[in-house]
């Protein structure tokens, strides 16, 4: 058994190549994983796109807590480095331009690229027993840090409505690690059908502010690549949702600088396709689009079932899987995964 107590950088750490923020290399292989892995990957004739995740680490956000995401209530998220803080944005690039640099991949796809928020946390997560609808999700992922406090109209009162449709009335806000405040405020607990009627008002704001962080981070990394690598292909995990956060970043235009955009399919058949739908109206013309399935457990080792789902996925636009994971399954388990395959192109 192979224990990975933490998330790792496959390439040698170059101590110049870092600055605030430096990844750590895995003890637990070798240092140069990537590199070997590229090779072997080459020399049978399979091209190599380096999976890179960027604002979730939860090493990275232990060493650093000035960094990481807060909420409304205070709370540090410390597996979500926000991308506000510029030594956030500056790490996401170094971490860019090394990968292209040093590993020289064939392609890119950016994980995480733009804040994480509140789903997708820590090892042995525990939160599944509140309860909490996609509204409860998303809100608790908008970030009150020192850093995006300035890019709200009136941040007291969007963490009194935050808080409001959480739990009821917002306590004094300024207390201890929520951030400086005005003073008391307090909001009328709601039940909050969507992020908007949560949020009243000042919604659309914070909404084209969540949007740019995005973009803006999306653009500096694409830049930062294409400075190195002209024409390498770039693809990135999104999400059509205006509040998504987390590995699946919102999207909210098309972006012509990207090659190819990947949507999550690990819910129902219906809920993929109705994604991928979404997503593809984003797609710039010419773009792939992936469907990023799960064939692990829970999800069965069925040869038909497998092939119905990556069929259901292609009917709703998707040019390619991208399976999740084929170094995790057992040789059973990909012999059922490559019959699925093969019965999907017959």
């Amino acid at each position: 058994m192979l224990d990975v107590p933490y998330s790792a950088f496959y390439l040698p750490v170059r101590p110049s190549a870092w600055g605030r923020l430096v990844p750590p290399n895995p003890t637990w292989t070798s240092p140069d994983a990537f590199l070997q892995a590229r090779d072997a990957l080459r020399a049978v004739g399979l091209p190599v796109h380096a999976w890179t995740i960027l604002t979730h680490s939860s090493h990275l956000g232990a060493a650093h807590p000035d960094v990481v995401v807060r909420n409304a209530f205070g709370d540090a998220y410390p597996y979500a480095l926000c991308p506000s803080h510029e030594d956030v944005a500056e790490y996401c690039e170094r971490l860019v331009r090394e990968i292209v640099s040093v590993g020289a991949p064939d392609g890119l796809i950016l994980e995480a690229c733009g804040p994480m928020g509140f789903g997708h946390q820590s090892v042995h997560e525990k939160t599944g027993g509140a309860d909490w609808t996609s509204v409860h999700s998303a809100l608790l992922s908008l970030c009150f840090c020192t850093a995006c406090l300035p890019g709200y109209p009136d941040a007291d009162e969007l963490r009194a409505r935050v808080r409001a449709a959480i739990d009821g009335p917002a306590d004094t806000i300024g207390a201890p690690g929520t951030g400086a405040g005005r003073g008391p405020v307090e909001a009328e607990p709601v039940e909050a059908g969507s992020v908007e009627e949560a949020l009243g008002e000042p919604a659309g704001a914070v909404r084209e502010h969540r949007g740019r962080l995005a973009s803006s981070l999306r653009a500096r990394l694409v830049a930062a690549a294409r400075e190195l690598s002209p024409g390498l292909p770039i693809r990135t995990h999104a999400s059509p949702d205006p509040w998504a956060a987390g590995p699946f970043a919102t999207l909210p235009d098309a972006d012509p600088s990207l090659d190819g955009l990947v949507g999550m399919c690990w819910g129902t058949q219906e809920e993929a396709a109705s994604n991928l739908t979404r997503l593809s109206a984003l797609s710039s013309p010419g773009g792939r689009l992936g469907a990023y399935a799960l064939f692990l457990p829970p999800k069965p080792a069925d040869e038909a079932q497998l092939a119905e789902s990556f069929t259901a996925y292609a009917k709703a636009g998707a040019d390619e899987l991208h399976l999740y994971h084929v170094g995790l399954a057992s040789a059973a388990r990909l012999d059922t995964l490559a019959r699925a395959l093969r019965a999907v192109r017959s």
